[in-house]
C-alpha cells in the first residue's frame, strides 16, 4: 500500500510500554507474543470477537501508533502488535475463523531484519520496517525470523473503507513495480486523526443470504470437476432452503433457536464423509470450513 510509516518512531513507543504488556500468543505457540491495542470493550485480556473494539490503555499511551492505524481510513477492528522471537517461526496455516474471512489483515513492520522471510501461497517476500502491506490470509502463509532480534509488526483486522479501498487501488503487488510509485509519508505530530472502529462484527442469527454466501466461498474452492463438489452443492442449497423457511418466520429475533440448531445438525448430518474430506484449493479440507464459517456462528448461543 502507498503509506510510509517513521518506523524508529514507533519502535520506541512500543519500547516504552515494557514488557510487562506482552501476552502469549493466544494458540500459545512458541516464540510468539502479542499485545493487544484495540480489543472487545478496550480490555486487553478480552479475546472475543463479538462487540466495539475499543482502544486499550496501551495504545493511548502511543499517539503515533494511533496515528498509524487511523491514516489507514478504515473501520479498525481487532488490532494488536505480534512479536516473533529470534529463531523463532509461524508455522503454515490458514486463518479460517469467521472473523477473518471478510477482513483484510493490514501488517506494519516495526522492528524487522532483511532476513525475515514472509511467505504466502507459495511466494516469499521481505517486509521492510515501515511499509504498509496487506495480503490473503485464506492463503496458507509462514513466517521466519532467523535472525537474534525479535520481528515486531502491527497487524491490523479490517473491513475498510472508502478511503482504505482507494489507497489499495494505488497500491501495488509485490512483483509488478510502476513507474512513479511513491508512498505517502506519515509524519509524528501534527492534528490527531479521528480512529473508527467496528462495533457490530457476528450475527446473533446469520442470515440465509449469508449462508449461501459462504458456502458458495467454499465451494468455489473445490475442484468444479468433481461429482463430489455437485453433491456439496446440492446439499448446501436445500440446507440454504431450510435456513430460509425458518428466516422468515424467526429471523434474528431470537426465537426459533432450537430450530435453527436442528436445521445446522441435520445439514451436517447429511454431508458423506468423501465430501466432509474435500480438499479445498489452499489445502484444507471443506467441512474444516463448513464448520468454521457456519457451524460456530450460524446461531449465536448464549
Amino acid at each position: 500500500m502507498p503509506l510510509l510509516f517513521e518506523a524508529s518512531v514507533l519502535a520506541a513507543e512500543v519500547d516504552a510500554l515494557g514488557e510487562s504488556v506482552w501476552r502469549d500468543h493466544p494458540q500459545k505457540f512458541p516464540g510468539n507474543s502479542m499485545l493487544p491495542l484495540l480489543a472487545a470493550g478496550g480490555e486487553p485480556a478480552n479475546e472475543s470477537f463479538i462487540g466495539e473494539m475499543s482502544p486499550t490503555p496501551e495504545l493511548l499511551r502511543c499517539p503515533y501508533l494511533f496515528k498509524t492505524i487511523a491514516s489507514l481510513g478504515a473501520v479498525a477492528g481487532r488490532t494488536r502488535l505480534m512479536r516473533l522471537a529470534g529463531q523463532a517461526e509461524v508455522t503454515p496455516h490458514v486463518d479460517q475463523g469467521y472473523y477473518w474471512t471478510d477482513r483484510v489483515r493490514v501488517h506494519v513492520p516495526i522492528v524487522t531484519q532483511p532476513t525475515v522471510r514472509f511467505e504466502c501461497d507459495g511466494i516469499t517476500i521481505n517486509m521492510a520496517a515501515g511499509e504498509c502491506w496487506i495480503f490473503d490470509t485464506w492463503r496458507k502463509h509462514r513466517v521466519e525470523n532467523d535472525a537474534s532480534q525479535s520481528r515486531i509488526h502491527l497487524v491490523v483486522d479490517t473491513v475498510g473503507g472508502p478511503d482504505f479501498w482507494t489507497l489499495v487501488d494505488k497500491g501495488r503487488y509485490h512483483d509488478a513495480p510502476i513507474d512513479g510509485w511513491q508512498c505517502r509519508a506519515i509524519a509524528t505530530g501534527g492534528a490527531p486523526l479521528q480512529l473508527t472502529s467496528e462495533r457490530y462484527n457476528i450475527p446473533l442469527v446469520m442470515s440465509p443470504w449469508e449462508i449461501h454466501y459462504r458456502l458458495n466461498g467454499l465451494l468455489d474452492e473445490a475442484d468444479p470437476s468433481s461429482p463430489l463438489t455437485h453433491t456439496a452443492r446440492q446439499l448446501s442449497a436445500t440446507f440454504f432452503k431450510a435456513w430460509r423457511s425458518l428466516w422468515v418466520q424467526h429471523g434474528d429475533s431470537g426465537n426459533g433457536i432450537p430450530l435453527y440448531l436442528d436445521a445446522r445438525q441435520r445439514f451436517f448430518d447429511a454431508i458423506p464423509p468423501e465430501v466432509k474430506a474435500m480438499v479445498l484449493r489452499n489445502g484444507t479440507y471443506f467441512m474444516d470450513g463448513v464448520v468454521a464459517l457456519i457451524g460456530k456462528i450460524a446461531v449465536r448461543q448464549p
